[in-house]
């Protein structure tokens, strides 16, 4: 008698169960699409948008690249001599020519004729 009740016990506790369970799976489901949605978002706004904007600035210099800019290319700093279409002939410090691709550019400075602004220099502003 003991070990019938012990069943019917453990059965009627796995019936509940079950009826419990399909309605925290189906809570779990939106738990997890809602913390994928969220990492999501966190990774385009954190990750994707800014490279984005960096890469269209980039490319936008390099269309822009003119004779006499400033340009470093993998560490090299030279001066723009030629323009082609996908590389340019830089001039370096010791009047020796190197022709780079255009793609290599990481930073581009205005050169002489033109206006330079620097935006990466902090102003200084001293109390006398």
């Amino acid at each position: 008698m003991k070990k019938i009740f012990c069943f019917l016990l453990f059965f009627s506790a796995s019936i509940f169960a079950e009826e419990g369970t399909s309605q925290v799976r189906h809570q779990n489901i939106w738990q997890t699409v809602m913390m994928i949605g969220i990492a999501l978002l966190f990774f385009y706004l954190i990750l994707w948008r800014p490279e984005q904007k960096r890469r269209k600035r980039m490319e936008s210099q390099r269309k822009n690249l003119s004779k006499g800019d400033r340009v470093t290319a993998m560490g090299i700093i030279g001066t723009v001599v030629r323009v082609e279409e996908n590389s340019m002939i830089l001039k370096m410090v010791d009047g020796a020519k190197i022709e780079m691709l255009k793609s290599a550019i990481t930073d581009v400075q205005a050169g002489d004729d033109k206006k330079t602004t620097n935006v990466s220099q902090p102003q200084t502003n001293e109390c006398k």
